[in-house]
C-alpha cells in the first residue's frame, strides 16, 4: 500500500527544499555545456523564454514551486485549509516563532498519516467488495451470451477473427497487438495507441492472459473477459482498482522467443 499521506503532509518542506540549494554555481562540465548555459541566458535577456503573466524569473519559479506544491496537497484539499497552509510557509520564510514546535508538528504529521492510510485502507476494502460484486454479476451474465465459451478456471472469452496459425505455449514470448479496459469501457493500456506492438514472455503475465494466449491461433483476435481472481486481485495498480473484471481485445501476431530467454 502506497504511504497515502505521509508525502503529502511534508509535500510544501519537500518543494521549499529547492530554496535551499548551493547559491554556488558549478562551473559547466565543458565547452558545450558552457556554450548551452550563454545561450540560455542570451534567450532570457531577448525576452524569448518569458510566459504571459510572468515577466521576471523569481515570478516564474514562484508560480512553479506553487504548481508542485498545489499538485502534492491536491489528493488531501478537504482535510486542509489552505490561508493556514500560506500562513504557516510565510512565518517559517519569515523566520517569526512558530505556533508549533518541531516535535508537535512531528506528532501531529505522524497522527494524519496513520488517519489517512486507514480511509485508504477502509475505501480500497469498500471498493474491493463493490467491482467483485459487479464483476460477478458481469461475468454471470456474460456467459449467457451466444459466442462467449467461459473456460473451468472462468476465463471467458470469444473468438472475433479466427485462424488456421500455431498456438503459443505456456513457456513461449508472443507478439501482439491489444487494448485492456474495465467494465465500464475506460481503456487502461493499449499498445494501438502507442503504435507498435508489444512482445511479452506467457510466463511473466497475469493467469487469465498467460492461459487466454495459449488458446489463440497466430493470426487470430480474440475477446477476453478476465476475472480478478485471474488478474490482480485486491493488489490491482491505482489505474485499475481491486477485484477489477479486465477485459482484453488481442491479435496474436506471431510466436516468438520470450524476452527473458538467453
Amino acid at each position: 500500500m502506497k504511504p497515502v499521506a505521509r508525502a503529502t503532509v511534508l509535500a510544501i518542506a519537500s518543494v521549499l527544499a529547492l530554496g535551499a540549494c548551493d547559491k554556488t554555481a558549478q562551473k559547466p562540465a565543458d565547452a558545450k555545456a558552457e556554450k548551452s548555459a550563454e545561450a540560455t541566458k542570451d534567450a532570457a535577456a531577448d525576452g524569448k523564454s518569458s510566459y504571459p503573466g510572468l515577466p521576471t524569473e523569481k515570478e516564474q519559479v514562484s508560480y512553479m514551486i506553487g504548481m508542485m506544491t498545489g499538485k502534492q496537497l491536491t489528493e488531501i484539499k478537504d482535510e486542509v485549509n489552505l490561508d493556514t497552509v500560506v500562513k504557516a510557509m510565510r512565518s517559517q520564510m519569515a523566520d517569526e516563532k512558530m505556533l508549533l514546535t518541531e516535535d508537535q508538528a512531528k506528532t501531529i504529521g505522524e497522527g494524519f498519516s496513520q488517519k489517512m492510510q486507514a480511509k485508504h485502507i477502509a475505501k480500497m476494502m469498500a471498493d474491493a467488495k463493490n467491482n467483485l460484486e459487479i464483476g460477478n454479476k458481469f461475468l454471470a451474465d456474460n456467459a449467457k451470451k451466444p459466442g462467449v465459451t467461459t473456460t473451468p478456471s472462468g476465463l471467458q472469452y470469444q473468438v472475433m477473427t479466427d485462424a488456421k496459425g500455431a498456438k503459443p505455449g505456456a513457456k513461449d514470448g508472443v507478439k501482439v497487438n491489444y487494448k485492456g479496459s474495465l467494465l465500464d469501457g475506460k481503456t487502461f493500456d493499449s499498445s494501438y495507441d502507442r503504435g507498435e506492438p508489444a512482445v511479452m514472455p506467457l510466463d511473466g503475465v497475469i493467469p487469465g492472459w498467460s492461459e487466454g494466449l495459449q488458446l489463440m491461433p497466430v493470426g487470430a483476435k480474440y475477446k477476453f473477459w478476465i476475472p480478478a481472481s485471474l488478474a490482480y486481485g485486491e493488489q490491482a495498480p491505482p489505474m485499475i482498482g481491486p477485484n477489477q473484471v479486465l477485459v482484453f481485445e488481442v491479435d496474436l501476431l506471431d510466436i516468438v522467443k520470450p524476452p527473458s530467454a538467453k
